[in-house]
């Protein structure tokens, strides 16, 4: 095995207040990478994909050994590169090497090509003489296809197109001869004429060198072209992870089957049902309870983690809806909703000055009502009447874990196919309206 990750962690701590600084208070964090495990064969290409927020850039730089992780363990070739000083991991970067998205911001704008490709052997002094080194950089740009080499070496990224500059970073990136190389959305910043060729390239030097790749990116499409297996990421950890044949004939996690169903069609005769997750990735900061994605997902039901804050989301995506009228009837209802902001399983929605508290009991059954299908609702254990409003509690959650489900080796993280390992029931939680 050439690489090993193992429950990494990567939290960045949240600086706070002036006040809060002052104090010491902990404000909390942002838990980029959250658990992450996986292994990578040689020859093998594993795809990181998720969106914007996901954590796969993170992942990749602890990978790299260019982040320090929380917790957990990197293994390149049996030597735990995770926990070694820096002095220590530099001389392992000749054997993990990046290709980073933007070219442009990768590549130093006042060196020379054939100084810009030559440039990891001065860092690792590999004792080459002018001329070793030039052999060296004319026979990495050759490989890459920057022919020419003496017209491709004198000049500086800014007189080289995108998909050249893009050539010249991967030249760089292959020239200490390395076992692994971390892709990082390599052709998402590409014109589209330009983006097949640049896989095809990484696909050529996969065979012709024996590399081994994580590939990071947003774009499952490109994913199926040029992986083995496929990681799915969504907030900071990964819901499902299995070869790519079995993942797009057979997707199991909720998201992984909307991002595939998100895939743009060429055929316009040819029309799919698109259910694409609703709202917006969760704060990374304040994630939600239970499964992270249980806010957007459809399927959704009772240990997935619903809480208050979703029931507030519930309120403000119905109130959005209305017009002013009937916005301002409803809202004049309920009190001050501040306290749904912070998460509990168990929460009274206020009724509002000089209103009973069935007024609201109403209002939530109003809501019910006109969305029956809601998810929500599944998460529901009870509501209770009480002096100050209604009284809501909602089931015990769990968090998914990810386990194999079938034969082909697929792991998911998700309650549909795993019996949720449930914390403390929520008091009365089999009560009734």
């Amino acid at each position: 095995m050439l690489l090993e990750v193992r429950d990494l962690q990567v939290h960045f701590g949240l600086r706070g207040g002036f006040l809060q600084r002052v104090l010491g208070r902990d404000v909390g964090a942002v838990k980029a990478v959250d658990g992450v495990s996986f292994s990578l064969g040689r020859g093998e290409v594993l795809g990181i994909v998720g969106e914007s927020g996901s954590g796969k850039t993170t992942l990749a730089k602890a990978v790299l050994g260019l982040l320090r992780p929380t917790a957990g363990s990197v293994v390149l070739e049996g030597e735990v590169i995770s926990k070694l000083p820096e002095r220590r991991v530099r001389p392992l970067r000749r054997h993990m090497q990046p290709v980073f998205q933007d070219p442009r911001a990768s590549l130093n704008p006042t060196m020379t090509i054939e100084e810009a490709v030559g440039h990891p052997l001065r860092i690792h002094r590999l004792g080459l003489t002018p001329d070793e080194r030039r052999a060296k950089v004319a026979e990495a740009l050759e490989r890459v296809g920057l022919v020419p080499v003496a017209r491709f070496l004198p000049r500086y990224p800014g007189e080289l197109s995108g998909g050249q500059r893009q050539r010249a970073a991967i030249a760089r990136a292959i020239i200490l001869g390395p076992a692994l190389v971390v892709a990082d959305e390599p052709v998402s910043m590409l014109d589209m004429s330009v983006r097949a060729k640049i896989l095809q390239l990484l696909v050529d030097l996969k065979r012709d060198l024996g590399l081994t790749y994580i590939y990071v990116t947003h774009d499952l499409a490109t994913a199926r072209f040029f992986c083995d297996r496929v990681a799915i990421m969504y907030l900071g950890r990964v819901v499902e992870i299995g070869t790519v044949d079995e993942l797009y004939a057979h997707p199991r996690h909720p998201y992984t089957r909307s991002l595939l169903e998100a895939i743009p069609e060429p055929d316009p005769e040819h029309r799919i049902p698109h259910r694409l997750p609703r709202g917006e990735v969760p704060d990374a900061a304040a994630p939600p309870l239970g499964c992270a994605f249980h806010p957007r997902c459809p399927e959704a039901f009772g240990p997935c983690g619903w809480e208050s804050r979703d029931l507030r989301s519930l309120l403000e995506a119905r109130w959005a809806a209305l017009g002013p009228e009937e916005y301002r009837r409803e809202r004049e209802v309920l009190g001050d909703l501040s306290g749904l902001s912070v998460p509990s399983l168990d929460v009274v929605v206020p009724a509002a000055s000089g209103r009973g508290s069935q007024a609201v009991a109403d209002l939530l059954e109003q809501h019910r009502a006109a969305g029956p299908d809601e998810p929500l609702w599944r998460g529901v254990a009870s509501t209770h009447v009480v002096p100050a409003g209604v009284r809501v509690r909602f089931r015990a959650h769990a968090e998914p874990v990810l386990q194999e489900v079938g034969a082909a080796g697929t792991k998911v993280a998700c309650h549909l196919y795993h019996e949720p390992v449930l914390g403390e029931p929520v008091p009365g939680e089999h009560g009734g309206a």
